[in-house]
């Protein structure tokens, strides 16, 4: 039982491990979903959405009734007192019945003053207010300026997932440039070797002079240490990818075998740079300020409010809860209309709706810079891929060239018809012509995200 037990268990963990055994390759599209999902960047943009829900909140809060609840106890330690003229009370003070002792008064005055005081040491006042905003226009222009933040932060999260969308496939491809061209490499390393195979059994026969061994034996080293720069570059692209996508540096991924391919449609597809989300963006923030333009505006309007209160004041000579019977309580209630007119504040308004004015007209400036650098990548990226479809056919002619001319050097090598000399070149030519013909390929991927990211599809590369 023990042992089924473990068995089992062992079973059980190999099923829960499959990349012990196997990995998934990762595809472009999965790299991309990875790092809209795990990328601080894009977690922060969503961020920014859901806060302008709070900020909308926020301002909507000050159309709504403000009401508010306050209270508290006040001991009067030396109670003030008020002057009083009993001699104008017919001479007592009120509720003594008029005998009440004062100083007598001197010749010529008109009466007595004798300090009284008012109060009790014990006050305690209770109070419900209510404000309510009637007109209030900079709050009203507050409120759609907050529904268009919300819109503004919508298109920015856009923008924040194109962006990295477009640091995700330059990654990618980059890392695959490098892959290929270390299989390039390992190609010529494997040839290579096995020529000096040959050359050292020729040697070792007599039949061939040790300077060739060795200088065949250079070319081996040589590739085998532009084998491991070209494996440690490979490293630090796929760390760059992983950082790029969110992910962990520790865990390993593998990319297909094919992923670059050629799409002739693509070059005379033409983008409408006003489809872009930098000018959506922008023109949003036009909205913004815009908005802050009324809303400085508003303030030459004039305000209205209401305001009701409905208190409770008690007086007592004990603490209230000491003696509660000897307490007398009192209410009050108080309704107001409250109307601001603004007459004159120095200018400051004015001054304030320039400046808007300036804002305004700046974006205006950076928003046809903004156009004219959008239709000049739109261009730019045409251009580069059609050099690039070009430069891609001659590499890929030059390859099957090269391949040629090292097959036939190495048979007449073979037959004493060529000299190692030529046969190490003819190998170094058909490597240039393969990591030249890979570099092609990497350009025409690069200037065909450009191409896309101009007519704003970049988030087609997630559903391709």
């Amino acid at each position: 039982m023990k042992r089924i037990k473990l068995i089992a268990i062992m079973v059980s963990g190999l099923l829960a491990s499959p990349s012990l055994f196997a990995q998934e390759k990762l595809t472009l599209q999965q790299a991309i979903r990875y790092a809209l999902e795990n990328k601080v960047d894009a977690q922060k943009s969503r961020l920014d959405i859901a806060n302008a829900e709070n900020k909308i909140d926020e301002t909507r809060s000050g159309a709504l009734p403000q009401i508010n609840i306050s209270g508290g106890f006040t001991y009067n330690a030396i109670i003030q007192k008020n002057a009083i003229d009993i001699g104008a009370l017919g001479g007592g003070l009120p509720g003594t019945g008029g005998e009440a002792e004062a100083p007598p008064a001197a010749e010529g005055e008109e009466g007595q003053l004798v300090l009284v005081a008012f109060g009790t040491p014990w006050i305690s006042q209770n109070v419900l207010s209510l404000d309510q905003q009637i007109f209030n226009q900079a709050l009203f222009t507050g409120l759609k300026a907050a529904k268009t933040s919300r819109e503004f932060y919508q298109i920015n999260n856009t923008l924040t997932e194109e962006q990295l969308i477009e640091k995700i496939a330059n990654a990618y491809y980059d890392v695959f440039q490098t892959q290929q061209s270390l299989k390039t490499v390992q190609t010529n390393l494997d040839n290579t070797r096995k020529s000096m195979e040959i050359i050292r059994g020729l040697y070792e026969s007599g039949l061939q002079k040790k300077i060739d061994l060795d200088r065949i034996r250079v070319a081996v080293t040589n590739l085998e240490s532009q084998k491991q720069q070209t494996r440690n570059g490979l490293e630090l692209k796929m760390n760059a990818l992983k950082f790029a996508m969110g992910m962990n540096i520790s865990n390993s991924i593998v990319l297909p075998e094919e992923t670059f391919e050629v799409d002739l449609a693509k070059v005379y597809d033409d983008g409408n740079t006003e489809n872009r989300t930098e000018i959506r963006l922008m023109d949003k923030q036009a909205e913004l300020l815009t908005l802050n333009r009324k809303a400085i505006v508003a303030e030459y309007y004039p305000t209205i409010s209401m305001t009701a209160n409905y208190g409770l004041m008690g007086f007592s000579n004990d603490f209230f809860i000491t003696k509660p019977s000897a307490s007398r309580w009192a209410d009050f209630s108080a309704i107001g209309l409250n109307i601001k007119i603004p007459i004159f504040n120095g200018f400051a308004t004015r001054s304030k709706v320039r400046q808007a004015d300036v804002d305004i007209q700046a974006l205006k400036y950076d928003r046809i810079e903004t156009k004219l650098a959008l239709d000049m990548a739109n261009e730019n990226a045409k251009s580069q891929m059609k050099n690039t479809l070009l430069v891609i056919q001659s590499n890929e002619d030059n390859v099957a060239l090269a391949k040629e001319v090292l097959t036939d050097t190495e048979n007449n090598y073979k037959n004493g018809l060529a000299t190692l000399t030529e046969l190490l070149d003819a190998e170094k030519a058909f490597a240039d012509a393969q990591n030249n013909y890979t570099t092609s390929l990497l350009d025409y991927k690069v200037s065909e995200i450009q191409l896309i990211k101009a007519k704003g599809e970049l988030k087609s590369l997630i559903n391709e």
